[in-house]
């Protein structure tokens, strides 16, 4: 532990205050003035009249790269802020909403203090507690250091050697166990799913008491498809033996280290919204293209599966309010069941909620995205899953005349907050993701939609309310005839022939408008098959001129998840491998089209950096960390540069940002347990230093009631803002 250590003894008493004195505080981050809260290495803590802030000790001496946490139940709604101690112990939680806080401080090597009630404008000296031993000590480590303590079968037990499926391979085995199925809905590691809950019942041995478990609730079906349909029902051995080896005392084979250089500088606030049963996907606070759109605005969260709620947060009042999103036809069947990722009711009863059904939705809200006049666009479903005519074969449309399409479960759909209308967009394409493009038209792309990728000509709608005409889809054909050309094509499972082009399954999970040429990228592979990034040139008259380009990852790199580009037009992608990796099409050196040119044809274009955190045990390095979804800040909403790439940490209890090739972590301290699937910046105000701009993400954890706090926690909307040194106010 990274802990500085001041000894008291007699003569050098006085030598070591005139050290401290002048002592060289780390700075990092955004450079402000004096008058902006700065302060000097050495001085003594200074507040403002809305900030606690004090020194933290021990019996160690002052206690360096800890936290210090603020909470309060005297606003609106439940209000928690952390910030980190310096080199010193010193501290400052600046900007406090006027209440009583409890105050206390965790951090690695220590056990959580005694809670002392504060108000703001207050000196509050703390007392940190040492941890009596390893394990009181590792109560308090990020989720992926005791998930990287789960067994990983060794290479030889994989092609048929063992009950593994022969077709799986490790890289198979890990991404399932990892961001693909596991780590893609729930943080695997923190105290809920590292032991074994007793309501579940008792069994002859723990490989039973998680096959029950995996029952449990109304996405019980996509838990076994994976672990029973995928894997063969191997896993539960090994998560058997896992949480058997905790039980008896087994530790972390690894120790974190604590937050060190501009990692102090992070201001951490957080807010509870929303309901203790339902988990939220996401949410939105700006415009992905101009993020002072909405500045000091509301948030709007995504709720999925889980309901048909929008919480909407005031974060300057504090306040939690709510939007029933509606449908617009009576007969349209919840969005539950077969063709859905979570089940009409419980296959078995919960631990925590029995056999109630707490999952509810019609609307299936999976995420919202701004435009330039504050509006927001959700993915959201509006209708029963069969198409109108005008989708179908025989369509005159332009798109259905290439590529019919006969079903979708999830259209568009758009809130205006100025006025609450809630308007439907009636689209032929599947919606999963939603990102505005750059062209003059604010088209709306979308993921999701299997064999196509959508889009809405947004402008158009506005201008003319017919969703018919404004919309429009494309398969993926890549140009394998090398002609420059879209033409007659070959099905995906055919050979490639030289007089056509080939069509490609495609796919996107994450969706990419490219801010420098046009172009449309995606991720491709997520939920089975090659791992990929796939370019799409809409070219002059799309569909008709649509070409697309893929670009594998390659090995030993796997599990492709969500992605994003940053201003140069390099995409920035999640692995299950355990890295963030970037891929630069100027990069490569072969041709870009022709029969060569179908997926392995640049491997140059890749770069990898690995995630932090300790790694699975016996199978080379690597980290544990499975991330869920990848983010730029094109326009430094944080304060660490602009096209700075950020991966949501999901085992790391935090967002982590690669600058300059360093990752940095960005960690949530409070309640333990934090897991985003996306995140959002905003500048609220540029002439504000770091006080007008952050991150904003929610909890989105499937099963919110497994973070710290247990049955009755509700999601959080969490906010991240990076001030020039740990004592700025």
């Amino acid at each position: 532990m990274r802990t500085t250590r001041l000894l008291y003894l007699g003569m050098f008493a006085i030598a070591i205050a005139v050290f401290l004195a002048a002592w060289p505080l780390r700075l990092s981050g955004p450079a402000l003035s004096e008058a902006e809260g700065q302060q000097k290495p050495g001085a003594a803590v200074r507040i403002d009249k809305d900030d606690i802030g004090g020194v933290v000790t021990s019996k160690n001496g002052p206690e360096a790269g800890v936290w210090v946490i603020a909470e309060t139940a005297g606003l609106p709604t439940k209000f928690a802020k952390s910030v980190v101690t310096d080199d010193q112990g010193r501290y400052v939680i600046p900007d406090l909403p006027k209440a009583t806080y409890s105050v206390w401080v965790r951090g690695y090597g220590l056990v959580d203090s005694p809670k002392v009630k504060a108000s703001p404008g207050k000196i509050l000296n703390l007392k940190a507690v040492v941890a009596p031993n390893a394990a009181a000590a590792a109560r308090y480590y990020p989720a992926i250091y005791w998930y990287s303590m789960l067994k990983i079968p060794d290479a030889s037990q994989f092609g048929g050697k063992s009950n593994i499926p022969a077709k799986i391979t490790q890289s198979d085995w890990l991404t399932v166990v990892k961001n693909r199925s596991c780590v893609g809905c729930h943080q695997m590691g923190q105290l809920s799913t590292r032991t074994i809950p007793a309501a579940l019942g008792e069994f002859k041995s723990s490989e039973e008491a998680w096959m029950r478990r995996v029952q449990s609730g109304q996405s019980a079906s996509l838990m076994l498809r994976d672990a029973v349909g995928t894997l063969g029902g191997a896993p539960f051995k090994y998560f058997a033996d896992w949480t058997d080896r905790i039980a008896k005392g087994e530790l972390p084979h690894s120790k974190p280290i604590r937050p060190e250089g501009v990692e102090r500088n992070i201001v951490v606030t957080t807010w509870e919204w929303h309901d203790p049963k339902k988990y939220l996907h996401d949410l939105i606070a700006s415009d992905r293209r101009n993020p002072t759109v909405n500045a000091y605005g509301p948030l709007f969260g995504s709720a999925e599966y889980s309901g048909d709620v929008i919480p909407i947060l005031d974060p300057k009042k504090h306040t939690v309010t709510s939007f029933k999103a509606p449908v617009r036809d009576a007969d349209t069947p919840e969005s539950l069941g077969p063709g859905h990722a979570a089940d009409a009711k419980p296959m078995a009863p919960s631990a925590y909620w029995g056999d109630e059904k707490t999952w509810d939705t019609k609307a299936n809200n999976h995420n919202g995205m701004f435009d330039k006049q504050g509006r927001v666009w959700f993915a959201a479903t509006l209708r029963a899953p069969p198409n109108p005519d005008f989708c179908k074969k025989g369509s005159d449309h332009p798109s259905a005349k290439l590529f019919p399409l006969e079903r979708t479960n999830r259209q568009i759909t758009m809130l205006d907050p100025k006025t609450m209308k809630y308007t439907f967009v009636d689209t032929c394409f599947q919606t999963h993701h939603l990102q505005f493009g750059y062209d003059a038209n604010d088209t709306l792309w979308t993921s999701g939609g299997g064999p196509v990728v959508g889009w809405l000509n947004t402008k158009m709608f506005d201008e003319t309310g017919d969703a018919v005409k404004s919309q429009g889809w494309t398969a993926f054909v890549l140009d394998t005839n090398g002609n420059g050309k879209r033409d007659d094509y070959v099905e995906p499972d055919k050979p490639i022939d030289p007089a056509k082009d080939k069509r490609i399954g495609g796919g996107f999970y994450a969706v990419m408008p490219s801010p420098v040429d046009g172009s449309i990228w995606g991720t491709v592979g997520v939920f089975g098959g090659t791992a990929a990034v796939v370019r799409l040139d809409p070219g002059p008259n799309p569909p008709e001129t649509a070409l697309a380009e893929i670009y594998n990852v390659p090995k030993p790199y796997f599990g492709i998840r969500g992605g994003d580009i940053d201003k140069k037009g390099v995409v920035w992608v999640s692995l299950g491998s355990g890295h963030i990796g970037s891929f630069d099409r100027r990069k490569c050196k072969g041709p870009l089209n022709g029969p060569k040119a179908t997926g392995d044809h640049c491997p140059e274009g890749w770069s990898f950096y690995q995630y932090p955190g300790p790694g699975f045990q016996g199978i080379g390095e690597n980290s544990a960390e499975s991330s869920y979804y990848t983010w730029v800040d094109q326009h430094n909403t944080f304060g660490l540069g602009e096209d700075v790439p950020m991966s949501t940490g999901n085992l790391n209890d935090g967002l982590v940002a690669l600058k300059d090739g360093k990752l940095i972590l960005l960690r949530v301290p409070y309640p333990l347990g934090f897991y985003a699937k996306g995140f959002d910046g905003r500048i609220d105000d540029p002439n504000a230093g770091w006080k007008g701009r952050g991150l904003w993400t929610t909890w989105g954890d499937r099963t919110p009631w497994l973070m710290e706090g247990g049955k009755g926690s509700k999601p959080r909307a969490v906010h991240f803002q990076l001030r020039p040194d740990p004592l700025a106010k």
